[in-house]
């Protein structure tokens, strides 16, 4: 694992741990929710640093939202695709 890995890992690993700290006192569906919010909102605050004008931002939303979904489909499928194979080991008390 390159030194990125260790860093893109540590930093999903911070996310969780806030989410996990929110399910205590919160329904994991309106943490899940919120998450999958901040996330929208963060992912289109990024692409709006790279542009001029709202105009732009809307001119390139397609395309940008075809690449987030792209990305997030195929981190989803890896995640069930590892918790399928290591059910037992993730999901003991």
């Amino acid at each position: 694992m390159s030194d990125s890995d260790k860093e893109f890992f540590d930093r999903a690993d911070a996310f969780l741990q806030l989410a996990n700290e929110n399910c205590t006192e919160n329904n994991l569906g309106e943490v899940t929710a919120s998450l999958m919010y901040a996330s929208a909102r963060f992912n289109t605050w990024v692409q709006a640093l790279g542009v001029d004008s709202g105009a732009e931002l809307a001119k390139g939303k397609d395309k940008a939202i075809a690449y987030f979904l792209e990305q997030y489909k195929a981190m989803l499928e890896e995640n069930f695709e590892d918790y399928a194979d290591g059910f037992d080991e993730y999901m003991k008390d």
